[in-house]
């Protein structure tokens, strides 16, 4: 059994939706394992991964409307409003979605279907430089 680890760091340019595939499949790819598990883990609480279309953009805008909405800023029930209105809807939609990943590797690649990619969710307004772990275990 073998195992790498990486670290990716992803600039965003505030909230949306940012397609690490690439960079990801790339690093897997080239460690030489066959058959095995990659996980993916971001390391922050304001920012979350997923799985989603990679065919169509709208479905990224449509999401990060969508979740616009479901968690708006400045609601007055929020307490935790110390570091600026979008921090805690930011927490709140990191809750909802996911902090890790875990993908299949089979025959030396990622096992993702046609249409999937996978994101940086960026759910803060301002810039941010994400750091997502990247755990790959296999033979």
């Amino acid at each position: 059994m073998r195992q790498a680890f990486t670290q990716l760091s992803v600039p965003t340019r505030g909230k949306g939706l940012y397609d690490i595939t690439t960079a990801t499949s790339d690093w897997a790819t080239g460690q030489g394992v066959t058959n095995g598990l990659l996980t993916l883990f971001i390391r922050h609480t304001s920012a979350s991964l997923t799985i989603q279309e990679n065919a169509d953009p709208d479905v990224t805008r449509d999401l990060d409307a969508f979740f616009s909405r479901l968690v708006p800023e400045n609601d007055s029930l929020y307490a935790h409003t110390v570091e600026g209105p979008d921090d805690m809807p930011a927490h709140v939609r990191a809750a909802l979605t996911q902090t890790s990943l875990s993908i299949p590797v089979l025959g030396g690649r990622l096992a993702l279907g046609t249409w999937q990619g996978i994101y940086v969710f960026e759910h803060r307004r301002s810039p941010h430089r994400r750091s997502v772990a990247l755990h790959l275990l296999g033979e």
